[in-house]
């Protein structure tokens, strides 16, 4: 037995071990699974073919990947009656979600729930009017949405939520205490923790002098400035640039006027490192930098948080990764034992660690500042 083998796995054992290396990886070949796992490429081809049949996973030639959004042929083990059929409304089918998605879907099939899935906007009444239809479905027994939750119209949204006759779990947003709901759970990212997480890095490097740049559409954006503005008043860090604008929504010749004027603050304040929101905009910061002739790492640091593209940069982009797929999965647990328990389970509000991935965006500051 080579140092790569491992001693033969049988049946369910052997099942997990392909789903625990999706989950990592995302994908799997049948010839590195036969190795790995010391069995015939037959065997791997039924195992994934039974896993598919259930719904947990999509083949493909050599392989398997998680089950994707665009698959639609239906797993044998949901061609019966499910246990539960439950709404899910997401704002947006792309990005950050189609991986909560994904993980939901996983989940679903494993639990004997039925996703019904809405895409809808980042907006309110959208989400209303999404979450409406599915109501007036009458079919469903619960609700996994992921609704605007600041401003008076999101406040308005939650509280309609709350009154709703059947369960809600909210997917990576939650109720402001002020609100004093009671019955709504959710599972979340900790997104404030992320902030804190990335200062800690950056403060780790030697860095002082830091800068941020968030997202003003998202509601991340506030819970990692949340963080964020925490931790290095706690380190003793110095914050210069503070912006919240999303670049990657302006036209070229904005885009290219916005870059400029926060690269030159970013100079004039002897800024060393700027934490990023999202992917998209800290590509387009790392870019410019790079086309101005700027040294990176040297001159300066980049921290990106949301981790679906950030790898792809040059350097590769350090970031913060939210667990998306298990937000997905975990919400669909929350929702299943509530409807399986009922009135008398605790209302349960998760929250869930983002994973720091150091890359070569981000390097130690020799002076100190």
């Amino acid at each position: 037995m080579t140092s790569r083998e491992q001693p033969p796995t049988f049946g369910i054992s052997r099942r997990e071990r392909i789903m625990d290396e999706l989950r990592r990886s995302g994908s799997v070949r049948v010839a590195d699974l036969a190795r790995d796992l010391g069995v015939a490429e037959l065997t791997i081809r039924r195992d994934i073919g039974e896993l598919a049949d259930r719904g947990l996973l999509t083949r493909v030639h050599g392989g398997a990947t998680l089950r994707s959004p665009l698959d639609t042929t239906v797993a044998r083990a949901a061609q019966g009656a499910p246990r539960f059929r439950v709404g899910m409304v997401v704002p947006s089918l792309s990005y950050y979600w189609a991986q909560v998605v994904i993980g939901a879907r996983a989940s679903a099939a494993e639990q004997g729930v039925q996703l019904v899935l809405r895409g809808a906007s980042y907006l309110a009444s959208d989400q209303r009017r999404q979450i409406t239809a599915l109501l007036e479905s009458g079919s469903v027994h619960g609700l996994l949405v992921a609704p605007e939750n600041l401003g008076p119209d999101g406040h308005a949204l939650l509280q309609w939520l709350e009154s709703l006759p059947l369960p809600v779990v909210l997917i990576e947003r939650r109720a402001p205490s002020l609100l004093a709901l009671t019955s709504i759970e959710w599972v979340t990212t900790d997104h404030v923790l992320g902030g804190v997480l990335a200062a800690h890095h950056l403060a780790s490097l030697g860095h002082r002098r830091v800068g941020i740049l968030t997202s003003s559409q998202s509601p991340t954006s506030w819970q990692l400035r949340r963080g964020w503005a925490q931790a290095i008043g706690e380190l003793g860090l110095t914050p210069t640039v503070d912006r919240n604008v999303s670049l990657d929504l302006l036209d070229g010749h904005d885009r290219g006027e916005a870059l400029d004027d926060l690269l030159d603050e970013v100079r004039a304040t002897a800024t060393s490192a700027l934490l990023v929101h999202s992917d998209p905009q800290a590509l387009l910061v790392q870019q410019h930098a790079i086309d101005r002739g700027w040294s990176l790492p040297d001159e300066l640091s980049i921290i990106a948080y949301d981790d679906e593209v950030a790898e792809n940069g040059s350097p590769p982009i350090t970031a913060l990764r939210p667990p998306k797929q298990h937000v997905g999965r975990r919400a669909v647990e929350v929702m299943a034992a509530r409807l399986a328990e009922g009135a008398r389970r605790p209302a349960e509000r998760v929250r869930l660690v983002p994973a720091l991935h150091v890359r070569g965006s981000t390097a130690a500051r020799a002076d100190g500042t």
